[in-house]
């Protein structure tokens, strides 16, 4: 990828270290390791090592329980201590990175919208409204998702339209899930911006009929997969993104499949298998098209 020259989003917050985090949090540097991220609406699973292996924490840490840390503290302008972005080398380029990627996805976006190329289900989300990108070290407070700690990583709130991240976690992912590049964390973001294109579309709102909630969710993880492939095809060429970054993007995706994490039973999973993952993500990067991302469109969940 080549971000020099290129476009900066001014849609970005910098809240500083601890910023209405309750308390704090756990720094993210501290955790043994991080298993699991890019879920719907915050969804990650945290893993700390315990004798010989992993023990994970369970699933569904999504919006519920976002709401039920609601009345801990959800001011949306919470400022912590001093800059994310000026505490080191390494998240000052992460930060501005972050914020080519946005700018990407942006002018990616509007276009989208403005034609009228998404999935229909119902609801006419006319021109695009931007997100917000907010980095913070430790905790944070959202605007109507309550208060969050490191430790659940990059997630999206829909209540304030707004995406999250602390910037080590571009470290978690070499260190941790082995899923090294700069592609690999725009992937991130793309996948975060996915979630809230979701909600103006309408599709996080829909329920199928014999599913269960974690089959929906494997619909919604896997749609938002797609959607992040179709904003690295339509940035291509303003980006230079190559087939080595393709091949990084694939690597990620793979990492965080539900049986990569160590979930044997399919009834379990709620993000998708890493074939699925890829899949989904190939299937926009290589067409372009987000029409091509309706995944409730598939009539059989075994066909996803």
């Amino acid at each position: 990828m080549e971000i020099e020259g290129r476009r900066r989003s001014t849609n970005f917050e910098d809240r500083g270290r601890g910023g209405g985090g309750g308390g704090g949090g756990v720094p993210l540097q501290a955790l043994s390791s991080v298993v699991r991220f890019l879920g719907f609406k915050g969804t990650l699973i945290a893993g700390a090592v315990v004798a010989a292996g992993y023990f994970l924490l369970p699933s569904g840490i999504k919006q519920q329980l976002f709401g039920a840390l609601a009345g801990q503290g959800n001011g949306q302008g919470a400022q912590g201590a001093g800059s994310v972005c000026q505490a080191s080398a390494s998240n000052g380029k992460a930060c501005d990175f972050s914020r080519v990627v946005l700018g990407s996805t942006e002018d990616v976006w509007r276009v989208k919208f403005q034609n009228g190329e998404l999935p229909g289900y119902g609801t006419v989300p006319g021109a695009y409204r931007e997100p917000t990108l907010v980095v913070f070290a430790e905790g944070v407070s959202t605007g109507g998702c309550g208060n969050a700690t490191s430790a659940v990583g990059p997630f999206y709130c829909p209540a304030d339209r707004k995406l999250y991240i602390d910037p080590g976690f571009y470290d978690v992912m070499e260190r941790r899930l082995k899923a090294p590049g700069d592609f690999a964390q725009a992937y991130v973001i793309a996948h975060e911006v996915g979630h809230h294109i979701q909600n103006l579309i309408g599709s996080t709102r829909i329920e199928l009929d014999g599913e269960t909630k974690n089959q929906t969710s494997v619909r919604v993880e896997l749609q938002a997969d797609c959607f992040a492939g179709v904003w690295g095809h339509t940035a291509r060429s303003s980006l230079a993104i190559d087939d080595t970054d393709l091949k990084e993007a694939v690597t990620a995706a793979h990492a965080i499949g539900d049986d990569a994490l160590g979930h044997s039973d399919a009834d379990d999973y709620t993000h998708g298998s890493s074939t699925q993952r890829i899949r989904w993500f190939r299937t926009g990067f290589q067409s372009g098209d987000p029409r091509k991302c309706d995944t409730f469109a598939v009539k059989s969940y075994a066909q996803l």
